[in-house]
């Protein structure tokens, strides 16, 4: 079952990442690596490495992606004019459903053993904090001020005058 979650979430990777370089609605493709993430958060699972999975869906896909669309939204791109679904996008909008219902039949069906929780898994909270805090700290710093700095540089440059 290890190997079907791998190859399904590999391939979903691929596929997001194809979607995002190649969408010309910036939101869309923001939307497209929020999935992506979520799918790399699926890899971490399967490692064990639960903490890394969970700061995975937390920072990237939740908070990073929020700044991203905010970025998005600030910057009043032209959005080209919202097509009306077609019978394909909604075919294929059903087999990605009945695809994904399927993976959740079949992973609940089954009984995953998850190990001990202790301080010595891997991926644990200790094997992540403390070389963080102790050998990153300054870089970590670091790209907390340029994204703060990226964030401001946005706004001022996407400010309109009020005549």
């Amino acid at each position: 079952m290890e190997l079907i979650l791998f190859w399904t979430f590999s391939a979903l990777m691929l596929l997001c990442a194809l979607l995002v370089l190649v969408n010309r609605d910036p939101v869309n493709s923001a939307m497209f690596l929020i999935l992506l993430f979520l799918c790399m958060a699926g890899l971490f699972l399967l490692l064990h490495a639960f903490f890394i999975a969970v700061i995975q869906v937390l920072v990237y896909a939740g908070a990073v992606m929020v700044l991203f669309l905010f970025v998005i939204m600030l910057l009043d791109l032209d959005v080209p004019r919202r097509r009306v679904a077609q019978l394909g996008t909604a075919l294929g909008a059903m087999l990605v459903l009945a695809s994904i219902g399927f993976i959740l039949v079949k992973v609940l069906g089954h009984r995953i053993e998850l190990p001990a929780a202790t301080g010595d898994a891997p991926g644990s909270l200790r094997d992540v904090i403390i070389p963080l805090f102790r050998n990153y700290l300054v870089p970590l710093e670091l790209i907390a001020l340029i994204m703060l700095t990226s964030i401001v540089g946005v706004v001022l440059i996407s400010k309109r005058e009020v005549k």
